[in-house]
Protein backbone atom coordinates (compact mmCIF):
# COMPACT_ATOMS: atom_id res chain seq x y z
CA UNK A 1 0.00 0.00 0.00
CA UNK A 2 2.88 2.61 0.87
CA UNK A 3 5.41 2.33 -2.24
CA UNK A 4 6.52 5.15 -4.00
CA UNK A 5 3.62 4.09 -6.44
CA UNK A 6 1.47 5.58 -4.02
CA UNK A 7 3.08 9.20 -4.85
CA UNK A 8 1.13 10.44 -7.72
CA UNK A 9 -2.48 10.01 -6.06
CA UNK A 10 -1.15 11.26 -2.78
CA UNK A 11 0.25 14.33 -4.74
CA UNK A 12 -3.46 14.48 -6.21
CA UNK A 13 -4.98 14.34 -3.04
CA UNK A 14 -3.10 17.23 -1.21
CA UNK A 15 -2.94 19.40 -3.82
CA UNK A 16 -4.08 22.76 -2.68
CA UNK A 17 -4.37 21.89 0.39
CA UNK A 18 -4.05 24.19 3.13
CA UNK A 19 -4.12 24.62 6.91
CA UNK A 20 -7.19 25.05 8.52
CA UNK A 21 -8.49 28.08 10.22
CA UNK A 22 -7.63 26.73 13.50
CA UNK A 23 -4.00 26.99 12.75
CA UNK A 24 -4.25 30.61 11.46
CA UNK A 25 -6.32 31.64 14.46
CA UNK A 26 -4.38 30.02 17.05
CA UNK A 27 -2.31 32.28 19.27
CA UNK A 28 0.76 30.38 19.26
CA UNK A 29 1.52 28.42 16.12
CA UNK A 30 4.13 26.21 14.97
CA UNK A 31 4.97 23.91 11.80
CA UNK A 32 6.72 20.64 10.72
CA UNK A 33 7.70 18.77 7.35
CA UNK A 34 6.13 15.52 7.24
CA UNK A 35 9.22 14.78 4.46
CA UNK A 36 8.76 11.79 2.34
CA UNK A 37 11.98 9.70 0.38
CA UNK A 38 11.33 7.21 -2.06
CA UNK A 39 13.98 4.70 -1.60
CA UNK A 40 13.66 1.25 -4.12
CA UNK A 41 9.92 0.81 -3.93
CA UNK A 42 8.88 1.90 -0.29
CA UNK A 43 8.55 5.49 1.19
CA UNK A 44 10.47 6.43 4.38
CA UNK A 45 9.78 9.04 6.40
CA UNK A 46 12.43 11.73 8.07
CA UNK A 47 12.33 11.50 12.16
CA UNK A 48 14.16 13.44 14.31
CA UNK A 49 15.20 13.09 17.89
CA UNK A 50 15.29 16.10 20.00
CA UNK A 51 17.59 17.26 21.95
CA UNK A 52 16.98 17.37 26.30
CA UNK A 53 16.54 21.00 26.84
CA UNK A 54 14.76 22.88 30.01
CA UNK A 55 11.28 24.29 28.90
CA UNK A 56 10.71 22.25 26.43
CA UNK A 57 7.56 20.05 26.53
CA UNK A 58 9.07 17.60 23.72
CA UNK A 59 12.63 17.57 24.98
CA UNK A 60 13.90 14.00 23.91
CA UNK A 61 11.34 13.27 22.13
CA UNK A 62 10.96 11.76 18.77
CA UNK A 63 9.47 14.52 16.19
CA UNK A 64 9.36 16.21 12.53
CA UNK A 65 11.60 18.85 11.29
CA UNK A 66 9.89 22.34 12.86
CA UNK A 67 9.24 24.53 15.37
CA UNK A 68 7.34 28.08 16.24
CA UNK A 69 6.42 30.12 13.98
CA UNK A 70 8.80 33.70 13.71
CA UNK A 71 7.72 37.19 13.29
CA UNK A 72 9.69 36.74 10.25
CA UNK A 73 7.86 34.23 8.62
CA UNK A 74 5.58 35.06 5.88
CA UNK A 75 3.32 31.83 6.90
CA UNK A 76 3.37 28.47 8.11
CA UNK A 77 4.91 26.93 5.15
CA UNK A 78 7.61 29.30 5.68
CA UNK A 79 7.88 28.18 8.90
CA UNK A 80 8.31 24.69 7.77
CA UNK A 81 10.96 25.45 5.55
CA UNK A 82 12.93 27.64 7.79
CA UNK A 83 13.18 25.30 9.97
CA UNK A 84 13.39 22.43 8.35
CA UNK A 85 16.81 24.29 6.96
CA UNK A 86 17.97 24.81 10.65
CA UNK A 87 17.62 21.53 12.17
CA UNK A 88 18.96 19.18 10.06
CA UNK A 89 20.33 21.04 6.54
CA UNK A 90 17.58 20.02 4.36
CA UNK A 91 16.73 23.27 1.92
CA UNK A 92 13.22 21.78 0.54
CA UNK A 93 12.86 24.77 -1.78
CA UNK A 94 15.34 23.09 -3.92
CA UNK A 95 15.92 19.25 -2.66
CA UNK A 96 11.86 18.63 -2.47
CA UNK A 97 8.47 19.01 -3.86
CA UNK A 98 5.28 20.05 -1.87
CA UNK A 99 2.78 18.01 -1.71
CA UNK A 100 0.50 19.99 0.59
CA UNK A 101 -0.64 19.97 4.48
CA UNK A 102 -2.32 17.84 6.64
CA UNK A 103 -5.14 18.96 9.29
CA UNK A 104 -3.45 21.00 12.08
CA UNK A 105 -3.15 19.52 15.33
CA UNK A 106 -3.89 20.89 18.76
CA UNK A 107 -0.57 20.50 21.10
CA UNK A 108 -0.83 18.44 23.81
CA UNK A 109 2.21 18.00 26.21
CA UNK A 110 2.11 15.91 29.92
CA UNK A 111 -1.87 15.62 29.54
CA UNK A 112 -3.19 19.34 28.85
CA UNK A 113 -3.51 21.76 26.16
CA UNK A 114 -0.52 24.05 25.47
CA UNK A 115 -2.40 26.77 23.17
CA UNK A 116 -0.41 25.81 20.21
CA UNK A 117 -1.35 25.01 17.31
CA UNK A 118 0.98 22.72 14.95
CA UNK A 119 0.62 22.10 10.99
CA UNK A 120 1.88 19.74 9.26
CA UNK A 121 3.32 19.97 5.86
CA UNK A 122 3.87 16.93 3.83
CA UNK A 123 7.51 16.99 1.04
CA UNK A 124 8.60 14.44 -1.27
CA UNK A 125 12.48 14.67 -1.98
CA UNK A 126 14.12 14.56 -5.13
CA UNK A 127 17.02 12.39 -3.93
CA UNK A 128 18.53 11.22 -0.51
CA UNK A 129 20.04 13.55 0.85
CA UNK A 130 23.07 14.51 3.39
CA UNK A 131 22.22 15.90 6.60
CA UNK A 132 23.44 18.31 8.81
CA UNK A 133 21.92 18.36 12.35
CA UNK A 134 22.03 21.17 14.53
CA UNK A 135 22.66 21.55 18.24
CA UNK A 136 18.89 21.48 18.70
CA UNK A 137 19.08 17.68 17.33
CA UNK A 138 20.74 14.43 18.70
CA UNK A 139 19.89 12.00 15.75
CA UNK A 140 17.91 11.55 12.72
CA UNK A 141 16.75 8.31 10.92
CA UNK A 142 13.99 7.28 8.55
CA UNK A 143 11.33 4.90 9.14
CA UNK A 144 9.74 3.04 6.60
CA UNK A 145 6.03 4.08 6.16
CA UNK A 146 4.40 0.50 5.13
CA UNK A 147 6.18 -0.66 8.58
CA UNK A 148 4.07 1.81 10.84
CA UNK A 149 0.88 1.64 8.89
CA UNK A 150 0.17 -2.32 8.67
CA UNK A 151 0.94 -2.43 12.17
CA UNK A 152 4.36 -4.27 12.55
CA UNK A 153 5.38 -1.99 14.82
CA UNK A 154 2.95 -0.74 16.76
CA UNK A 155 4.32 -0.54 20.02
CA UNK A 156 3.13 1.34 23.33
CA UNK A 157 4.99 3.55 25.72
CA UNK A 158 4.25 4.02 29.25
CA UNK A 159 3.43 7.55 30.40
CA UNK A 160 2.74 8.78 34.06
CA UNK A 161 0.21 11.08 34.27
CA UNK A 162 -1.19 12.54 37.85
CA UNK A 163 -0.15 9.02 39.43
CA UNK A 164 -1.09 6.91 36.76
CA UNK A 165 0.48 5.22 34.19
CA UNK A 166 -1.10 4.86 30.69
CA UNK A 167 0.12 3.05 28.05
CA UNK A 168 0.09 5.53 24.69
CA UNK A 169 0.32 4.39 21.52
CA UNK A 170 3.77 4.37 19.16
CA UNK A 171 6.19 2.85 16.54
CA UNK A 172 9.14 1.20 17.05
CA UNK A 173 11.33 2.54 14.96
CA UNK A 174 14.78 1.21 15.40
CA UNK A 175 15.63 1.45 18.97
CA UNK A 176 13.24 4.54 19.48
CA UNK A 177 9.65 4.86 20.29
CA UNK A 178 7.29 7.77 18.20
CA UNK A 179 4.89 8.54 20.03
CA UNK A 180 2.40 11.59 21.26
CA UNK A 181 1.83 14.80 18.38
CA UNK A 182 4.15 13.07 15.97
CA UNK A 183 2.24 9.91 16.20
CA UNK A 184 -0.90 11.42 15.81
CA UNK A 185 0.47 13.46 12.30
CA UNK A 186 1.31 10.36 10.95
CA UNK A 187 -2.02 9.03 11.83
CA UNK A 188 -3.16 12.22 9.59
CA UNK A 189 -0.63 10.80 6.60
CA UNK A 190 -2.43 7.43 6.87
CA UNK A 191 -5.62 8.68 6.26
CA UNK A 192 -4.61 10.00 3.43
CA UNK A 193 -3.21 7.58 2.04
CA UNK A 194 -6.18 5.00 2.66
CA UNK A 195 -8.20 7.25 0.53
CA UNK A 196 -5.83 6.93 -1.75
CA UNK A 197 -5.89 3.23 -1.73
CA UNK A 198 -9.55 3.30 -1.79
CA UNK A 199 -10.01 5.78 -4.87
Amino acid sequence: MVSRALLPALRARLAGSSTSRLAEEAAERAAVAVILLPRADMLEVLLIRRADRPGDHWSGHMAFPGGRRSADDRDLLATAIRETKEEVGLDLTTSGDLLGALEAVPAVARGKKTGMVVAPYVFVLHEEPVLSPNHEVVEVLWGRLASMIDGSIDTTIDYAHEGVSIALPGYLVGERIVWGLTHRMLGLLFDEIRQCAMA
